[in-house]
């Protein structure tokens, strides 16, 4: 009993020895489940307030409004009236239905001369109360205002469209009466044999100077380059204007000597197939 008190002070010392050393657990280490707290604690934290929904003002997001799709060749017009929350595929369908017009699948839109995408919504691109859209066909295609269900065209070179005959290939003929022609036949006969001729004749003389008008106009280079000038203004393609060139230029092969076809292409730099 006499040792106790020494071993008292003993284990105390001890204990003021290793109090201040901290405790290092290993992360395999898991409290006993009475050591963990019976209540959650919760900590409050400060939200911030949702933002207000913005709402669009009445009519702002479908709005029907009154365009006009204007064509120029033809020259015709389609007053329609359209949402502009529809695609603007969704209204080539419904100009198309109107009577006149053409199919969807070769109309194109331009509005200010941009072309409308199909895949996108009237209003994105700022269309308002009274516009107009410029009407017009697909390279290749054919509407002339007067068939409902317009067909394309087939894109071949090898076949001039309509163009103006040259006066060289405008039949006129002559039906002005003319003496009988006869023939003997054999030196002892007699009776004469009458010999059927046509009586009708080509153009005379006069209608000569038309004829050599008209070709130094066509055989001149410079007409040529003017009327393909012209052409690039009326197409926003240059491969239309080019083709659109090409059939004019078919059309008068007849009337043009392979020099002066070689001539009107070195001038204006368009060349045919077979680079002819």
């Amino acid at each position: 009993m006499s040792t106790f008190p020494n071993e008292a002070s003993f284990i105390k010392g001890h204990l003021n020895t290793i109090s201040p050393v901290p405790i290092a657990f290993p992360d395999t280490y898991q409290p006993p489940l009475q050591d963990y707290s019976k209540k959650i604690l919760v900590f409050p934290v400060d939200l911030p307030a949702p933002p207000e929904r913005k709402t669009e003002p009445s009519g702002s997001s479908s709005e029907t409004i009154n365009v006009v799709f204007k064509a120029a060749k033809p020259p015709i017009s389609f007053p329609l009236a359209v949402s502009t929350s529809d695609t603007v595929a969704t209204i080539k369908q419904q100009l198309a239905s109107q009577s006149r017009a053409p199919s969807a699948d070769i109309q194109r839109l331009l509005l200010k001369g941009k072309v409308l995408a199909d895949a996108k919504l009237l209003k994105e691109y700022g269309v308002a109360e009274g516009a107009v859209i410029n009407l017009m066909v697909k390279p290749g295609s054919h509407w002339d205002g007067t068939e409902t269900t317009p067909v394309p065209a087939p894109l071949t070179s090898a076949a001039p469209s309509p163009a103006i005959p040259s006066p060289r290939h405008r039949p006129s003929r002559s039906t002005s009466p003319i003496p009988a022609l006869v023939i003997s036949g054999d030196e002892n006969s007699q009776s004469p044999v009458p010999l059927d001729l046509d009586t009708t004749f080509p153009p005379t003389s006069e209608s000569g100077p038309e004829i050599s008008a008209y070709h130094s106009t066509i055989s001149s280079p410079g007409f040529w380059d003017r009327l393909h000038l012209f052409l690039r203004t009326e197409f926003p393609h240059k491969e239309d204007a080019a083709s659109a060139f090409e059939n004019f230029l078919l059309a008068s092969k007849g009337s043009l000597t392979a020099g002066e076809i070689a001539k009107i292409r070195d001038q204006v730099g368009v060349v045919g197939m077979s680079g002819t």
